[in-house]
């Protein structure tokens, strides 16, 4: 799967295609192509989602699920997408972006375009966004809402309202990645107890893989939805 110049890749710095899955380059998609991708446990399979769906909520978290039901599909729920954000460090920052709940801006709207770029206007998607207490609180320690939508313990530190969406991305040796929120460098995403099921909460939890790297029951791999069907074992292979 990986050869030894993975290390270019540590920090999803793109560049040469890179192979994280036995069936195609979820990686390379999501972030060179912009496309939405699932996010896949590496322990039990299970995929994470939303625990609501729709556009309007901004006070609930994340949860694994086991089976792609049909209302799941069909809201994008099961979909993802990783979002550049500039730098910590040398560390390239990204958003954890929802696919289910997007809306797309007017034509033209203020904001939504770098000026002179020309670009389309960018839809506005709910993001993942960590408890400034977290992983010490008993408060559920992550929502999925827009920036101006979630709960004030959500909207970062200082003033600063993106820290708390923040996250550093990180390929394993085994082709999955981790998650790491910058505003607690010690933790990364993971789960309630470190029960890894159908239904479980995701959190934050302590890191106890060291050095932004995590363990196997808190490493999620990538898959484009047209692959929820490949063998788990594809991916160690």
């Amino acid at each position: 799967m990986y050869d030894q110049e993975r290390t270019k890749m540590n920090n999803l710095v793109t560049g040469d295609p890179v192979d994280v899955n036995a069936r195609g380059n979820a990686m390379q998609a999501a972030l060179k192509e912009n496309r939405p991708f699932m996010l896949v446990h590496a322990f039990n399979g299970s995929y994470l989602r939303p625990v609501e769906l729709t556009q309007d909520s901004h006070d609930q978290g994340i949860k694994l699920a086991a089976t792609l039901d049909p209302a799941t599909q069909e809201a994008q729920g099961h979909l993802w997408y990783l979002t550049p954000a500039g730098f910590f460090g040398q560390r390239p920052l990204y958003l954890l972006e929802s696919a289910a709940g997007q809306t797309s801006p007017e034509p033209g709207a203020a904001g939504d375009t770098d000026t002179g770029s020309g670009d389309a206007p960018k839809p506005r998607r709910r993001r993942v966004t960590v408890h400034q207490d977290a992983p010490k609180s008993g408060a559920d320690t992550l929502q999925v809402g827009l920036p101006d939508k979630v709960g004030e313990k959500w909207q970062g530190k200082n003033g600063a309202t993106e820290d708390s969406q923040l996250w550093v991305v990180t390929v394993t040796p085994w082709g999955g990645i981790t998650f790491v929120p910058i505003i607690h460098p010690d933790t990364i995403l993971g789960f309630k107890n470190q029960e890894v099921t159908a239904g479980s909460e995701a959190l934050l939890t302590y890191n106890l893989g060291g050095d932004f790297v995590g363990t196997i029951t808190n490493t999620f791999y990538p898959r484009l939805p047209g692959e929820w069907d490949t063998p788990n074992h594809q991916v160690f292979s």
